[in-house]
């Protein structure tokens, strides 16, 4: 996959996380409609934007210092697993959810929140997979920085790798924060929560779908 494709998978993933009410814009609609004003929805956009990206960064942390130590071979395989354990697992507990929060919360409560809710859904794994295509041009890039004659050590591969990570994971975060910003504002100005009960797609069997095809379409590219 090109680079051009890979930051727009990137991007259209961010767009996905946006459009499913349980990654944020539904908590946010609720707090606007609960308090009779547009503001309450925007005010809650921004920690629930965070949240989501604090937890897809402790993912990309977490996998770029384990890629750092691990043998490229085994790297994928792994990826694979947990991909397909992970959909698997959705699939099968349905979308039922242990996190909770009260309608009255501030910055830090939706913050955790979020974090939270990403993390029970994954929602950094689906990353890795591009992150992975990212990381050897990134530790390239760094090492020509470095000027000519420099050669690759683990520093500067650690310094390629971070910055791979920290580019993704603020790509993924503004298209998932100007998604949520759109249909959030949407649907509170124009047709409320009553969307959800004419019918709404059932976005966590989508994402446990997701989750295996990733797998196996990574198997099969393998």
């Amino acid at each position: 996959m090109s680079d051009a494709w890979q930051w727009l998978a990137l991007i259209g993933l961010g767009a996905f996380h946006g459009v499913n009410p349980a990654m944020g814009w539904l908590f946010a609609v609720a707090l606007g409609l609960q308090e009779g004003r547009r503001g309450a929805v925007v005010k809650a956009l921004p920690p629930i934007a965070l949240g989501h990206a604090l937890s897809v960064l402790v993912v990309v942390i977490s996998f770029t210092m384990v890629q750092l130590v691990t043998a490229p071979d085994l790297l994928k395989p792994a990826m694979v697993t947990v991909l397909i354990g992970l959909g698997g697992y959705r699939l099968l507990r349905g979308y039922r959810h242990r996190v909770r929060g009260g309608m009255r919360t501030g910055f830090a409560g939706l913050t955790l929140w979020s974090f939270l809710m990403a993390s029970a859904h994954g929602a950094g794994l689906m990353i890795l997979p591009l992150l992975l295509g990212m990381l050897a041009p990134a530790q390239l890039m760094a090492l020509s920085l470095c000027g000519p004659g420099a050669e690759m050590t683990s520093t500067i591969a650690a310094l390629g790798s971070a910055a791979a990570g920290l580019a993704v994971v603020l790509v993924h975060m503004a298209a998932m924060l100007v998604v949520i910003a759109i249909v959030g504002l949407v649907v509170f100005e124009t047709v409320g929560l009553g969307i959800l009960r004419r019918g709404w797609v059932n976005f966590d069997l989508v994402w446990a779908g997701a989750l295996i095809g990733t797998g196996i379409g990574l198997l099969l590219l393998g």
